[in-house]
């Protein structure tokens, strides 16, 4: 149906041209020019640019702090741990070694030879623990006891002759005989060097590992 003369026609596309050139000109300053358009897409790019390297720099800020921040929460949690650890070293090394002694001299209070050859080899286990501990280096216990002397190991000795036994037990297999009363002065000779360390503790040890005699 065509409008007569009465009819208002709006058209569309005049409204957009309009709408746009009224929010250009409110930007521009109201000269629709090739001068304008750059100038105001310049300003808009820097505007852009400066919103956009400060919101960059606020991101590398976070992320470097959330850094800084993890690796020294990873470094508190790691000395807890190892102070934990630390704690529940002295609070039950010296048990756990006391429990072991006391299974040697379970061995030793058998009446099978092969139970007494089972506490010495076992208590030898306890020497080599005990000179790692110490800071006694060497590959072997006899190379560990060489680095050490009687001014600051006074039971140098007796850690030498108790070993010895062991090698003879662990070298001779089946064929050495060990007798009840070398077995005992052997756990008598590991006790006195344990007792110097305090790997085990006092009170009645000695009267355990030499009261078969």
């Amino acid at each position: 149906m065509q409008p007569d003369a009465n009819d208002i026609v709006v058209s569309t596309h005049s409204f957009n041209n309009n709408l746009f050139k009224v929010l250009y000109d409110s930007l521009s300053g109201g000269s629709l020019s090739y001068d304008s358009i750059t100038s105001f897409v310049i300003n808009a790019w820097t505007i852009y640019s400066i919103f956009a390297f400060l919101l960059s720099a606020l991101f590398i800020f976070g992320i470097v702090y959330a850094y800084i921040r993890l690796n020294e929460y990873e470094e508190i949690e790691h000395h807890q741990l190892h102070e934990q650890e630390h704690l529940w070293h002295e609070l039950h090394s010296g048990h756990i070694e006391d429990e072991r002694w006391h299974n040697v001299q379970k061995h030793l209070s058998s009446g099978n030879p092969n139970d007494w050859k089972l506490a010495i080899i076992e208590a030898d286990v306890l020497l080599e623990r005990m000179l790692d501990k110490a800071g006694y280096g060497g590959v072997t216990i006899g190379d560990k006891l060489k680095g050490a002397s009687v001014q600051s190991f006074h039971t140098l000795q007796d850690a030498w002759e108790a070993h010895r036994v062991r090698n003879q037990i662990a070298h001779g297999g089946s064929d050495f005989v060990l007798t009840e009363k070398v077995a005992k002065d052997t756990l008598i000779m590991y006790e006195r060097v344990f007792k110097e360390f305090d790997v085990i503790g006092g009170g009645d040890h000695g009267h355990d590992a030499g009261g078969h005699h």
